[in-house]
């Protein structure tokens, strides 16, 4: 599969480096292999439900396609893309640390589509929702790993969605690249 859909991005993630106060307790020299490996054990062990986190972040995903549903011509695009782009980060971001990597896949896959359109239409609201619907029935479903075929198959249906999407709206999205796979 192609990275954002062979479409120039149109929005990147800013990176900002925070004051390392963690790094300045610590000292130089790094930790020991004993602290890294208890703190791997942790993070492989972790028993936290992911889900009242993850209803959290769909809550704030599905907000974000009411507001796409309901914005006029005097709306911020910005504005509306970031409400359904944030969410998506998160849920990327979390997926794998609570064991849900077909969530994080799934996450990327609508993050690398949110970086490249110009504008929530209503195609663009009804992929989203498409992802928002999948990254639920993942997480309500309690599908921890890959999903295997079937979490592929979704997400090559996710993805061809997207691409159909691009190909209907050419003159409407900019000019196509060829992303290398």
């Amino acid at each position: 599969m192609t990275e954002h859909y062979n479409q120039k991005r149109k929005r990147k993630a800013e990176f900002i480096k925070p004051i390392n106060t963690l790094k300045a307790k610590v000292g130089s020299g790094g930790l020991s292999e004993d602290i890294l490996n208890r703190a791997q054990a942790l993070l492989e062990n972790n028993t936290v439900d992911f889900l009242p986190l993850a209803e959290i972040y769909l809550a704030a995903l599905m907000k974000g396609i009411e507001m796409a549903k309901e914005a006029d011509a005097s709306a911020d695009k910005e504005y509306i893309i970031s409400s359904m782009l944030y969410p998506g980060m998160q849920l990327k971001a979390n997926g794998g640390m609570f064991h849900y990597p077909l969530v994080t896949k799934i996450a990327d896959k609508l993050i690398q589509f949110l970086e490249v359109i110009d504008e929530a239409d209503i195609e663009v609201i009804e992929i989203v929702l498409a992802f928002h619907t999948t990254m639920r029935a993942v997480v309500l479903g309690r599908i921890k790993g890959s999903g295997g075929t079937h979490g592929a198959n979704l997400i090559q249906a996710l993805h061809d969605a997207c691409m159909r999407y691009f190909e209907k709206n050419k003159g409407n999205i900019g000019k196509m690249i060829i992303a290398e796979e």
